[in-house]
């Protein structure tokens, strides 16, 4: 009787443990660039930032697992023949984590409030296409203004300056995610804190620890929750790359955003498929500040850039993970052709070097008064291990470097308001692939992110020639003279060309690798 009694029993505590097991909570741990400056999507520009905001928000349009643009809240859009007004169709079913519905309004507020220049958006100028928008944001136009209308609840309308080929990429950017009106007035700047957030993406923000973790958990209100296999997201910043490659051994992170380049050969060797090295629009650079006495002569900068070893610095500091760069739109870019190159990209790095020494004597410097100079940049042993060599490589020449090493989130603060320094280490990936997106940095009335103070009023008029050009073969002609005029005066020394580093989990399915290495964790799934 006992033996009969037993067997229905343990079936029954079978079915517990499957049932069980087929509801465990799915948690997808994430090693991310840095802690995230602010998650306020009017206010960012980091990577480290897109790659929570992506998760937690869905604009009008985003990237899809390969980086094609598909439909987001927008299900479907026209174009004008003239190409300037785009009318988009929101779908019915978009809603807000709280359960309100996402409106065309919704999407006029938010464009309306990040080119209000009482916000302090420091990226609001990627959206000057829009019409009126730099007006608005310079304080020269009313919100009512912009050249963005709610038609009705679902058909939102937007309005151009000119037409522009990249426009629907460039929406995929988080400074296009909306806002949630009720929470931003409720709230003001604290709207972004956990309780407070509103959002309409997969995900939505549980808790935010910094210098610790940022965790979201799944939006049951996101319109497509079905399909979306992951429950929670956990966001640990990783500044120190190593520390991530450690905790992916250990099974503790499932995906690390960045490789340190130092245990490249290991890593390849040990995790085999786990490493992924794709091709990304990016460019490694160090910017000078223009307007300092010792850089103002262009002989220097062009002395400094010409002293670089980039083909070492690729090879052996990132061990084969980077190329050299010499421009600074990086190749393969849309709507360009070949990049214009720096005209000593062929010489022989000792003649390099010896021309560099004469630059620099013509300057009024040499053993009685040596050029020194103040590298800035942000942790990292990639980062730092490259300031070390190219430290060497200017003690060849002459100069005398110092260094100085912040976090991320400080480093990159300190630049865009303006801190002081000599030489710093930043980089730039695309958010839309046309040269524009890269040239724009060094415009002299780019506040937020000319870090060289480069004003040139030649590069501005062909700038702003190229933005009102509706050929694109004529519009190419004249963004590759200014970027000519950059290679000369050389603002930002362009250093390497970036390819994206990650660790991928074999548990971990649906990471595409990709040119803007956008991973959005709706598309994936974990197994157990």
């Amino acid at each position: 009787m006992r033996h009969h009694l037993l067997k229905p029993l343990a079936g029954l505590a079978l079915a517990v443990l499957m049932t069980s097991a087929a509801s465990a909570e799915v948690v997808y741990t994430r090693g991310n660039d840095a802690d995230p400056e602010t998650l306020d999507q009017h206010k960012t520009s980091t990577i480290s930032e897109a790659n929570v905001l992506r998760d937690m928000y869905e604009g009008l349009v985003v990237y899809d697992a390969k980086a094609k643009v598909v439909p987001g809240v927008a299900e479907s859009w026209t174009v004008s023949d003239d190409g300037l007004t785009y009318t988009f169709k929101l779908r019915t079913d978009a809603k807000w984590s709280n359960g309100d519905p996402v409106t065309a309004g919704d999407f006029v507020f938010s464009l309306q409030r990040i080119m209000n220049a009482e916000t302090g958006a420091k990226y609001a100028n990627i959206l000057y296409p829009i019409k009126n928008a730099e007006k608005l944001n310079k304080g020269e136009a009313k919100p009512e203004e912009l050249g963005v209308r709610a038609v009705d609840d679902h058909t939102l309308e937007i309005v151009l300056e000119n037409p522009t080929p990249y426009f629907l990429e460039l929406l995929t950017h988080q400074t296009g995610l909306p806002v949630n009106k009720a929470a931003v007035e409720k709230f003001g700047t604290d709207f972004v804190k956990a309780g407070n957030i509103v959002t309409n993406g997969a995900y939505t923000l549980q808790e935010f620890t910094p210098n610790d973790k940022i965790v979201l958990v799944k939006n049951k209100e996101f319109h497509d929750a079905a399909d979306v296999k992951i429950d929670k997201v956990v966001f640990i910043p990783f500044e120190d790359r190593s520390a991530c490659l450690r905790r992916f051994e250990a099974g503790e992170v499932q995906s690390c955003s960045d490789i340190p380049a130092e245990q490249m050969d290991y890593v390849k060797e040990k995790l085999g498929d786990q490493v992924h090295i794709a091709p990304y629009l990016g460019t490694y650079y160090y910017a000078i500040k223009a307007d300092k006495d010792k850089f103002s002569d262009l002989r220097v900068r062009r002395a400094l850039s010409m002293a670089i070893d980039r083909e070492f610095v690729a090879d052996e500091i990132w061990a084969g993970a980077m190329l050299p760069a010499y421009s600074f739109v990086p190749p393969g870019i849309g709507n360009y052709g070949e990049p214009a190159y720096a005209d000593y990209k062929d010489m022989d790095q000792l003649d390099r070097e010896d021309e560099a020494k004469k630059l620099l004597e013509e300057a009024g410097y040499g053993p009685g008064k040596p050029l020194r100079v103040e590298i800035r940049y942000n942790t990292g042993e990639n980062h730092k291990n490259t300031a070390t060599a190219i430290a060497d490589m200017w003690k060849t020449i002459g100069v005398e470097t110092s260094f100085v090493n912040v976090d991320g989130a400080t480093h990159y603060a300190y630049l865009r308001d303006k801190g002081d320094f000599d030489i710093a280490r930043a980089g730039w990936i695309g958010d839309y692939s046309d040269p524009q997106n890269f040239l724009f940095l060094v415009e002299s009335d780019n506040t937020g992110f000319n870090y060289a103070n480069y004003k040139n009023p030649e590069y501005d008029k062909l700038m702003d020639e190229a933005a009102t050009t509706t050929d694109l073969q004529k519009r190419a002609g004249i963004l590759k003279q200014a970027e000519a005029i950059f290679m000369r005066d050389l603002p930002y020394i362009p250093l390497l060309y970036y390819s994206s580093l990650s660790l991928v989990s074999d548990r971990l399915t649906g990471w595409e690798d990709n040119i803007q290495n956008a991973h959005a964790t709706r598309w994936m799934s974990l197994s157990q």
